[in-house]
């Protein structure tokens, strides 16, 4: 809990807006102590995800970070520490580089809610180097928006199972319900379908970045191949009407 004096709380919303409104865009829409939310669009359905409502004493990875949003998240569910990675690698098939400024969006964040670099680290990393040498153990691991992104996403995987002791979380664009290949929008792979596209171009969003997504059936197995003993899976949407809510979340346990 931050406490302000009245005097500091004005020069500090003054200040933040004005620092939140100079940065040219935007990914995760977060909440701050002073009732500002940065003007992003993700996550689309934050109680879709399935965190634990209660994170108390653990120990969080948050892979492809972005602005924050689930780092800041799993502190304020209690987390005694969270590290976050990302290596700016996806510019959404339009940004630019000055759209994309490193980590800049995150201090800011953080600096706003007042965590400390050693309860709310980040380091520039690809999740192919994440090791127990680099990072340590993990009780709970946040795999959001990054599978597809990923030219090795199994590899990707059994990473993050190597250095995880409890649960991973994941939402992963998913082909259930789109294919660009089968027709678009309403062709895709359901019921249960063990699928995967590769996307050598920029075939699925018009992202170079996209390079494979797996159906929900195939993304539950992935989580299973990798040591991970129970999972579940679900649709954000069970008939979504346009691409970006194409999505699926798998947890898996230990």
């Amino acid at each position: 809990m931050l406490n302000f004096s009245p005097k500091h709380n004005q020069v500090n919303q003054t200040n933040l807006a004005e620092q939140i409104a100079a940065v040219p865009f935007w990914y995760h829409k977060i909440p701050l102590p002073d009732g500002t939310v940065t003007p992003g669009w993700a996550p689309l359905d934050a109680e879709m995800y399935g965190i634990p409502e209660d994170l108390t004493g653990k120990r969080v990875l948050d892979v492809g970070a972005w602005d924050g949003y689930w780092s800041f998240e799993a502190l304020r569910r209690g987390a005694k520490e969270v590290v976050a990675i990302d290596d700016f690698s996806d510019y959404l098939g339009f940004l630019d580089q000055r759209q994309r400024p490193a980590w800049e969006t995150f201090d800011l964040c953080r600096s706003a809610w007042g965590y400390s670099e050693q309860v709310c680290q980040r380091r520039e990393m690809s999740v192919y180097e994440v090791s127990e040498a680099e990072l340590g153990r993990f009780d709970v691991i946040f795999f959001f928006g990054t599978l597809y992104h990923l030219r090795y996403p199994l590899l990707a995987i059994d990473k993050l199972a190597a250095i995880c002791d409890q649960q991973i979380c994941v939402e992963s664009a998913i082909l259930d319900d789109f294919s660009p290949y089968q027709g678009g929008l309403g062709y895709g792979y359901s019921n249960n379908q063990m699928v995967m596209e590769f996307y050598p171009t920029n075939e699925y969003g018009n992202n170079h970045t996209n390079y494979w997504v797996p159906s929900l059936y195939c993304l539950g197995y992935m989580l299973t191949s990798a040591g991970f003993n129970s999972v579940q899976a679900w649709k954000l949407d069970e008939n979504p009407q346009e691409l970006p809510r194409c999505r699926g979340f798998a947890i898996g346990s230990k």
